[in-house]
């Protein structure tokens, strides 16, 4: 085998699972040592630079990161059930513990002398729209957004409950957007692109969501048309006050996020009993894991396997709707819903909501304004650059490749404001930096390092609630308490730092083995080389063969080093133990590509770099 390539921007980046797995690539590590050190303010803006809504996200994040944790697959033998660093309620705690002074840490508005003539809008005041916006400002550009609601922060504010996610969380990160001198336009619905475009915009870019809710056509759905609800149009009724009030039995469609908030808020407005019934197994819901458990804890039901056949009206009023049990049977990998044999199962209520996914909805946007579609309505787009067939129109956020989170509506932001911005400066857009890494030993002396590489055995804490009977009676308090400082030390100190590479030069190797007696978990192996992974003699197996195996230049020898990414804990006892310094501990910095004179290309720079 070659030696292993770790000069590739990509190779230590992949071995920090959480940021590998986050859609922004937000260096959770890093901000979570700042955690550690009570360095709150610090802590927020490194995650605002990367994911923009550290107070949102840190409370509705759908977590990719955490799945992806280490810490998650690496202490079966200490605990029953391995759980992950809380990396999500960690980003809350840095925007709660912060100080009034971060605004200071922000870029200042630039004045309008200063700004470089482009002017962009964007339309929907979501996540993405926001992103852009917030990339684009700081580079001179003048930022329009326009929304059709009174209010900025698009599904985030119409459809996330508020006893998930208070409002003034999100008014204070939408005015850090708008504080950069973007311009919002709230009240003002765009109905034409012709217009638009019409108009001397730059570019245009569209983040206005995916904002149609599905129906199921089935019999009975249109008798009694009051009393069924679709769940994103209902939480935005709720969202705005025109809602306060459910019936007694309340029946949610739909195994997503979108049904679990659904079906938590409508016990909040006085149902006495709200199941959701859905057609999957509950394995294979699409919600979060947490979000069926926090379902669960409020005393919500949820029926897996029940297909929804008819709904049951009695002199034009909703009385119930009958199921059909199913089971799921696979052929092939793809899962296929079959009858289980079983009767149906009529299911009384007096109210329905059918939150079984959303849909896109351009009808504002002409089929002759040089915007090609696909056959399910979505925009076609270059993956990587978000433009679309209309060289000055970008889509982003869930308007772009369907329905998906506030996260992935932020990577798109930051893609889509590269694009941008190489394209007003005459570039090629598909032409993307690679992100820039840098590595920086961590050692302070013989035995020291500059941070702590002993993480504590304790599992996952628990976020605090506020008292049931005070939570489930107003649709306006906010559940999750959030860690205090106490709590949120000890969270931090869960983390393995795996930004903290475990660095190897050969040349320096004596080959003692010392590294490979002390390794708490038997990944660093002296073996002779091989033509294939398969082939070296490792002392533990490979569980994971998509991480990689960091294999050394050949030693004197002839053997190689080769050490299992997957479970290196990143404790440094190699480094400490080596007695030549052939390991260092190093900790990685990922800079990805945004916006601005870094992002473009030197030679066909247009009117110099911002």
């Amino acid at each position: 085998m070659q030696p292993s390539d770790v000069s590739h921007p990509d190779y230590f980046h992949k071995v920090v699972d959480c940021q590998w797995a986050c859609p922004a690539h937000t260096p959770v590590p890093e901000y979570i040592r700042l955690i550690a050190q009570g360095r709150f303010d610090e802590a927020y803006m490194v995650n605002w630079a990367s994911n923009v809504f550290p107070g949102i996200l840190g409370r509705v994040c759908d977590r990719p990161c955490e799945p992806a944790c280490r810490r998650g697959r690496v202490e079966e033998e200490n605990l029953a059930k391995p759980e992950p660093v809380a990396i999500c309620r960690l980003k809350r705690v840095a925007a709660d513990l912060k100080g009034d002074s971060v605004r200071a840490l922000m870029p200042a508005p630039l004045p309008k002398s200063a700004r470089n003539g482009k002017k962009v809008a964007c339309v929907g005041a979501g996540p993405a729209s926001l992103t852009v916006a917030r990339d684009l400002a700081t580079q001179g550009y003048a930022v329009t957004v326009f929304d059709a609601e009174a209010k900025a922060g698009g599904f985030m504010r119409s459809q996330v409950p508020r006893f998930r996610l208070p409002e003034e969380v999100i008014d204070e990160e939408v005015g850090h957007v708008q504080h950069l001198g973007v311009e919002l336009r709230t009240g003002q619905r765009i109905d034409s692109m012709k217009t638009l475009l019409a108009e001397d915009w730059d570019a245009v870019f569209v983040g206005c969501g995916a904002p149609r809710g599905r129906d199921l056509d089935l019999p009975g759905r249109w008798d009694a048309k009051g009393q069924v609800h679709i769940g994103i149009d209902w939480l935005a009724s709720v969202s705005f006050g025109h809602v306060e009030k459910v019936g007694k039995k309340v029946l949610v469609l739909g195994g997503g996020n979108t049904a679990m908030d659904c079906c938590r808020s409508a016990r909040r407005l006085g149902a006495e009993s709200v199941q959701v019934l859905v057609r999957s197994t509950y394995e294979d819901m699409k919600a979060s894991p947490w979000e069926k458990e926090d379902a669960e804890h409020e005393g919500i039901a949820i029926l897996p396997c029940h297909s929804p056949k008819a709904f049951l009206v009695e002199n034009g009023v909703l009385v119930g709707m009958r199921f059909e049990v199913v089971q799921s049977v696979y052929e092939n990998g793809r899962r296929k819903l079959v009858p289980s044999g079983q009767p149906d199962v009529d299911m009384p209520c007096d109210e329905v909501l059918i939150a079984v996914g959303q849909e896109n909805a351009f009808p504002w946007i002409e089929r002759d304004a040089g915007i090609a579609f696909d056959e399910w309505g979505l925009p076609v787009l270059d993956a990587v650059t978000h433009q679309s067939s209309n060289p000055r129109v970008f889509f982003g956020g869930d308007a772009a490749f369907g329905p998906k989170n506030i996260i992935t509506a932020v990577a798109h932001g930051h893609e889509a404001a590269v694009s941008i911005d190489r394209l007003l400066h005459g570039e090629d857009v598909t032409r993307r930096p690679p992100p820039h890494v840098n590595l920086m030993s961590q050692k302070m002396g013989i035995h020291q390092w500059s941070y702590d590489n002993a993480p504590t055995q304790d599992a996952r804490h628990k976020v605090p609630w506020a008292a049931a009977e005070a939570a489930l009676k107003s649709i306006k308090v906010e559940v999750e308490l959030g860690f205090d400082v106490k709590t949120a030390f000890k969270e931090a100190q869960r983390c393995l730092n795996c930004d903290v590479q475990t660095v190897f030069t050969a040349k320096t190797c004596i080959e003692c083995d010392a590294c490979a007696d002390i390794c708490p978990t038997d990944c660093i192996s002296f073996t002779p080389n091989a033509d294939s992974e398969e082939g070296l003699q490792l002392r533990a197996p490979r569980l994971h063969a998509d991480q990689a195996l960091m294999v050394s230049e050949p030693l004197k020898t002839g053997r190689v080093m080769a050490k299992d990414e997957d479970v290196c804990l990143h404790c440094g006892l190699c480094a400490e133990r080596c007695p030549t310094g052939a390991w260092d501990m190093q900790k990685f910095l990922l800079v990805t590509t945004k916006a601005g004179a870094a992002c473009r290309d030197a030679t066909l720079r247009v009117g110099g770099a911002n």
